[in-house]
């Protein structure tokens, strides 16, 4: 039996465990990836295991998500980072060089290569043919330190493409299709590979919108073939040696098949408020439109902004609508300028944001209360705009330019011919502002820079024997980790001060939960399915353990949450029955005898409620994972290891 993508890639970086479906295995990571938002913690946590020097091929520090900076806080956090990466070994991409993800995949990304970041999209490189993953800051910072990088051994989902896309249909339609075949779980515990004739019409920048996204059907990773279209981009960039060709084997065996039909494909848009709440564009048609923000790591290459100037070019943005272009980095910036692009969008009234985040992340550009948003990007979660009761709609640019003009939903296909963009054969390189690391025999002298606002790690404790608190909150199916520590341009300059962050700890759901864990000293949270879904940000474990929360009961798992509540000993429990979800009730007064015994043994574990019902529990950890919940979490675990 041959090998799928990712089977191959996997094989060759294998440090531990089997390639057996479910089974925890340890990877070599060749590169890895950081950005400010989630970064400070991740040089904390590397400093705190007193690494020198990083042993990775190649490890990256990012500016591109805390960039409004109307406080000291955000610049001092750009500062620490900026010199902890000089002293360690990392490469560091100023404000202004643009998006981690759409720099990487220009500058950094290789086929067949390993990649994990301390950002839930890092598997856009996918669209390179590279495995990337999204994890949190400790993983990366154990990465960075020569450490594995673990993962349950993924099942493989195989995503036909047939045809080739339709004038005004895009690659965000075709991973919107795919969310709407799958779901926000459809692909836990996988990944996507996609395959089939239609692979060869698409682009890097294309393809790259696909595994984008791949992040929000829960998915391992995703990933296409290095093929001659990945030969084609390397070359434009200036990187054609590090290209390899790669593909899956003739008799490779997936675990699931779905097909998407690119020529039948029209117009599809996100709902409010999740993105696999997909309908048709021509369904929506004439809805009207506060604001569109064209960017972010989805849909922000230079393809997808020629594509948009060449729509705006001659027309001018509607009176009643707010229209924001960000692009993805400084050579689509440059480029768009030399080309004259970036004036077509100007005159049509467009409003130029920095090549960063931004609106994405709920860096400014929220809508007006309850008004209509159409986005480019990748996430509608309820408030991550910062305007709680706004509806954004996930789109292509191609939709969001036409709308932009009329000020309604249109589908551009009733538009006629859709105009041509035509790709450079070289790109515009300059890495000006990508600064390298300190030399080994400099770095000593380089002092680290830390501002006031960098708080100390909470630091988890080994379980207790038995476990008695209260369950102080109970919340539904995916909730994401925008739900337990939101984001937005008030909140993200708190990143590294965890103290402060934890006022605004599941606020969303519950406007008194901060004050109301400090006064019990703590407690269980009870959840529904794919608890944890969305970002990568450890914050969403840190913070909760810095308000005493022991453990966390759900039906299912987001994958990257979990593996952070591990990492900063929170212990993550799912019901061995879902009906018994309905038996607790919040605020009551739980009992788990035998808890430690349970985390180090594997043996059966039972909560008590205080009106005496018994509910069984389970606990599928592997034996690292057990000893790291002892030690009360991988900082402690890596420690007591060295």
């Amino acid at each position: 039996m041959g090998y799928t993508i990712v089977q191959k890639i996997i094989k060759n970086h294998l440090v531990s465990g089997e390639m057996k479906c479910g089974e925890e295995i340890g990877l070599r990571i060749d590169q890895t990836l950081t950005q400010d938002a989630t970064g400070t913690m991740a040089y904390l946590q590397l400093e705190a295991m007193e690494i020198d020097r990083v042993k990775t091929e190649l490890s990256v520090a990012y500016i591109d998500h805390n960039t409004l900076q109307s406080g000291f806080e955000n610049a001092d956090d750009h500062r620490y980072i900026q010199t902890v990466a000089r002293k360690h070994g990392v490469r560091f991409s100023r404000p202004g060089n643009g998006i981690c993800h759409q720099v990487h995949l220009e500058r950094f990304g290789v086929p067949g290569k390993t990649l994990i970041g301390s950002d839930s999209h890092t598997p856009t490189a996918g669209g390179i043919g590279m495995l990337g993953m999204g994890a949190g800051g400790l993983d990366v910072a154990v990465a960075m330190g020569g450490g594995a990088y673990y993962i349950t051994m993924p099942k493989n989902i195989k995503v036909e493409l047939v045809g080739k896309l339709s004038d005004y249909v895009g690659a965000k339609d075709v991973i919107l299709e795919v969310l709407r075949q799958l779901g926000v779980k459809g692909g836990v515990g996988a990944v996507i590979e996609y395959a089939g004739e239609g692979v060869k019409s698409l682009s890097v920048p294309q393809r790259a919108t696909i595994t984008n996204m791949g992040a929000e059907l829960g998915a391992t990773s995703s990933i296409f073939p290095s093929d001659e279209a990945t030969l084609a981009f390397l070359k434009a960039q200036g990187r054609e040696a590090d290209y390899i060709p790669l593909g899956p084997d003739a008799d490779a065996v997936y675990d699931e098949c779905y097909t998407v039909d690119l020529t039948a494909l029209r117009p599809l848009a996100a709902c409010p408020h999740s993105p696999d709440n997909v309908k048709s564009v021509s369904s929506l048609a004439g809805m009207k439109v506060d604001q569109v923000c064209i960017g972010s790591c989805t849909n922000s290459s230079l393809a997808d902004m020629l594509t948009v100037a060449k729509i705006l070019k001659g027309k001018t943005v509607h009176p009643d609508t707010s229209l924001s272009i960000s692009p993805g980095s400084k050579q689509v910036y440059t480029m768009l300028a030399e080309c004259g692009a970036l004036a077509d969008m100007i005159a049509a009234g467009a409003r130029i944001l920095e090549c960063a985040c931004g609106p994405c992340i709920g860096m400014g550009f929220s809508p007006k209360s309850g008004g209509i948003s159409l986005r480019t990007f990748n996430r509608n979660f309820l408030a991550r705009s910062g305007t709680a009761d706004a509806g954004v709609y996930l789109v292509s640019p191609e939709v969001a330019a036409a709308s932009a003009i009329a000020g309604v939903m249109v589908d551009p296909t009733t538009l006629g011919k859709a105009p041509k963009v035509k790709l450079p054969k070289k790109f515009t390189i300059n890495d000006n502002l990508i600064e390298l690391p300190a030399s080994v025999e400099d770095a000593p002298c380089v002092t680290v820079e830390r501002g006031p606002n960098i708080k100390p790690i909470p630091k988890g404790e080994a379980p207790m024997e038995n476990l008695e608190c209260e369950l102080i909150l109970k919340v539904g199916d995916n909730i994401t980790t925008d739900h337990i520590m939101p984001a937005g341009a008030k909140i993200l300059p708190y990143r590294s001060n965890v103290p402060k962050l934890s006022e605004y700890c599941f606020t969303v759901c519950d406007k008194d939960f901060p004050e109301r864990a400090k006064a019990k000293g703590g407690g269980i949270i009870l959840g529904g399915h794919n608890y944890g879904q969305g970002s990568s940000r450890e914050h969403a474990a840190l913070v909760p353990l810095y308000l005493g929360i022991k453990a966390v009961i759900a039906k299912s798992f987001a994958r990257i949450h979990m593996a952070n509540l591990i990492n900063f000993g929170i212990v993550p429990m799912t019901l061995s029955c879902e009906d018994d979800y309905d038996k607790i009730a919040e605020g009551e007064a739980i009992s788990i005898n035998g808890f430690k015994e349970a985390i180090k043994s594997g043996g059966e574990l039972y909560l008590t409620t205080k009106s005496g019902e018994k509910i069984a529990l389970n606990l599928s950890l592997s034996e690292r994972q057990r000893e790291i919940l002892l030690a009360g979490g991988t900082l402690n675990y890596t420690k007591s290891k060295s």
